[in-house]
């Protein structure tokens, strides 16, 4: 299948000098975009630019219509029945904060998490602990980075509030059993929230199947969206405190935030515009089909791990098996700290990639390369198998003259 869209880019840019850089870092954010959502935001700039709700002039009625359709093509991406069910929010972070936040803490309740975690569940979770006194219980990974459902199971006791799940890792690429760990909170009578930031749009996913309450997940990484774009899912029965309070264009008579959703989690006027661009990103991926995104991305895994596998001193992380995985690699060469790597490989090959901890300290406490970390490449849609065999040239030039330039 073809990674590039018309008009767009192949994902390798010239720089000044006439090197080559080849973007490897999407598990921090997608990059570059489909061309649509480009015009998508001058298209907003030019012709509406208004708040959604804060007037009856059609600028405002169509900017609400475009919100609405964004939560439609999301609601359908990931088989939620009602819309109104997905709350926008900034980013996945702000999303999980919601998420864990609106729970009814008190003292002694506890909350199961595994060791994977990012910090985005560890450190709201941390603050809670302080604040309320809450217990989190951390399962333990493999040492390809992956919990038994079992050890969740045998976690649960009466004072568990909330299981909470990183579903693909953004330090071995792990997939997590999201659908097995479902299954036990739903059977539990326990809310289950899912960090979707590295899978939402890599590969399907259904929270009716998966049995998943609480859905965060980013508009700007697979999903391909603009920064400061993201949402939360909350299934219809879930009740979350707020997290803010404000205008909303709705019951103004009241001085209460409105009780429906999606106006109680939604306090303020909209990111309009990142949302401009996440609606057309969202057609793009509903073009493309993600099983079409996933099998692109699973050639790319296939590819790497053959070719990483014949170089000397390199050793990646994670699942082997790239149906137990996603795109996303940390590695370490022999002889270089995982920053040096990083470094190496943009002078000497164009290669953007992403050295340290990547804000998850205990997945590289259970791979056993706290503190330094590891130097992390992920790939997405618009990477190709010629970015992939120039990152395993570079690899192995590095291993076999570690004290010299890659050319």
């Amino acid at each position: 299948m073809s990674s590039k869209v018309k008009g767009g880019t192949d994902g390798a840019h010239r720089q000044p000098d006439g090197n080559r850089e080849i973007y490897m870092d999407n598990a921090a954010t997608s990059y570059p975009k489909p061309a649509v959502v480009e015009e998508a935001l001058m298209d907003y700039h030019r012709n509406l630019g208004a708040s959604a709700g804060r007037g009856a002039y059609p600028r405002a009625v169509q900017t609400g219509r475009l919100l609405d359709h964004t939560r439609k093509l999301l609601a359908s991406l990931f088989n939620v029945g009602n819309p109104n069910q997905i709350i926008f929010s900034f980013n996945t972070s702000d999303a999980l904060n919601l998420a864990i936040k609106g729970i009814d803490w008190h003292a002694g309740d506890s909350v199961i998490v595994s060791a994977m975690e990012h910090n985005s569940i560890l450190r709201p979770l941390h603050a809670l602990k302080n604040r309320k006194g809450i217990k989190v219980v951390r399962i333990k990974a493999n040492a390809e980075g992956v919990i038994d459902p079992a050890d969740v199971a045998a976690a649960v006791d009466s004072h568990t509030k909330l299981i909470a799940l990183v579903h693909g890792s953004n330090v071995t690429g792990t997939l997590e059993p999201v659908a097995e760990v479902g299954d036990i909170a739903r059977r539990s009578g326990i809310p289950f929230l899912v960090d979707a930031a590295q899978t939402a749009g890599a590969l399907p996913i259904d929270v009716e199947a998966m049995k998943v309450d609480l859905l965060a997940f980013p508009g700007h990484k697979a999903l391909m969206g603009p920064l400061g774009t993201g949402a939360l899912y909350i299934r219809e029965g879930i009740d979350l405190d707020t997290m803010r309070e404000g205008g909303t264009g709705s019951l103004s008579e009241h001085d209460v935030q409105p009780d429906f959703l999606p106006d109680r989690y939604e306090a303020g006027s909209h990111n309009a515009l990142g949302i401009a661009g996440w609606k057309a990103a969202l057609e793009f991926v509903h073009e493309q089909g993600v099983d079409a995104i996933r099998a692109h991305e699973e050639k790319l895994m296939e590819q790497f791990l053959a070719g990483a596998s014949h170089i000397k001193h390199l050793t990646v992380f994670g699942p082997r098996d790239i149906r137990r995985r996603i795109a996303v690699f940390s590695v370490r060469l022999d002889e270089y700290a995982p920053q040096e790597l990083s470094h190496r490989l943009f002078e000497g090959a164009g290669l953007m990639t992403r050295s340290g901890l990547h804000c998850a300290p205990g997945a590289h406490q259970t791979l056993e390369t706290y503190p330094l970390g590891t130097t992390r490449l992920s790939f997405g849609y618009f990477n190709t198998p010629d970015h992939v065999d120039q990152a395993l040239a570079a690899l192995d030039r590095l291993s076999k003259n570690p004290i010299i330039a890659i050319r």
